[in-house]
């Protein structure tokens, strides 16, 4: 079963329900947490698990072989992306590392099999295992924007190695590409929305992109506050459970500020994110 812990913007708790959500299934059974927010990982700050191994996250890159290369453009004209430039005129094949998604098109379409791939260096997966949490983390290299298939990478990799039965997974804010990535094996969504219009209109959108995926999904309103009624109204509308509310109170702040997850912090708020999970199980085995 996996669960991914989703926002339509950053900033609103998706980490400390994300990390909570794994500490409480972890008091009873085995559970995953796989950090996809490769840009900006910061789960370990809260879960703490040794790092036992990293490996190198890399994108194959097309280098060109010029004895049997003749210049046809044929591996221009098949880059979706425009990493790659044949100058007819000085006899060169201009390849944009930065630019390459690693698709492999100009290698398989070259008529002369003059390409040949390299391996490219974009990030780090680390894991690791502490009690019942098993720790997967990506994390690009500073300047890399290839976010998508980064997140791509790792998940092919847990395919090869995570065991766990249960994963949750903490995906990137927002609702492009690298997000709709990190849902895209999701059996539940659990979607993290602030208490703000700036919230639900962030949160709306990323609803949307579940909808469209038809992915179930739930919704936890943190920093709740209890004058303000469209969250829980359009949860009604649309017919989307809310899962879980947690107060704008500033123990909640401090306890984020020293990185401890609320299950940790507090055993009201761990029974609640147990009762969460079962809620999520049974809709997920009732699929």
């Amino acid at each position: 079963m996996v669960i991914t812990v989703a926002s339509g913007k950053g900033g609103t708790g998706k980490t400390t329900i994300s990390t909570s959500l794994t500490y409480a299934i972890s008091r009873k059974r085995e559970v995953a947490h796989v950090d996809l927010d490769v840009e900006e990982p910061d789960s370990n700050i809260f879960l703490k698990v040794p790092i036992q191994r990293e490996e190198m996250i890399w994108l194959p890159l097309p280098v060109i072989d010029y004895e049997k290369c003749t210049f046809c453009g044929v591996c221009q004209r098949v880059c979706e992306y425009n990493a790659i430039f044949v100058f007819k005129n000085t006899r060169e094949v201009k390849v944009f590392d930065q630019l390459c998604r690693g698709c492999g098109a100009c290698k398989e379409m070259c008529p002369f099999d003059a390409i040949s791939e390299i391996q490219r260096f974009i990030g780090v997966f680390s894991y690791g295992k502490k009690d019942n949490i098993n720790f997967y983390e990506g994390r690009l290299n500073i300047g890399e924007y290839v976010t998508t298939d980064a997140i791509r990478w790792v998940k092919r990799r847990l395919k090869e190695i995570n065991k766990s039965e249960i994963t949750v997974i903490d995906a990137p804010p927002g609702t492009s590409c690298p997000v709709i990535q990190s849902m895209k094996d999701a059996d539940y969504v659990v979607l993290v929305t602030e208490d703000t219009p700036f919230g639900l209109f962030d949160m709306k959108l990323a609803y949307g992109v579940g909808k469209k995926m038809n992915k179930k999904m739930g919704i936890v309103i943190n920093k709740a506050l209890p004058g303000y009624k469209e969250t829980r109204e359009f949860a009604k509308r649309e017919g989307i459970p809310i899962l879980l509310e947690i107060p704008f109170d500033k123990k909640f702040a401090k306890a984020y500020a020293e990185g401890i997850t609320l299950s940790e912090f507090s055993k009201e708020y761990r029974e609640k994110f147990e009762e969460m999970f079962r809620y999520i199980e049974g809709e997920v085995k009732n699929a």
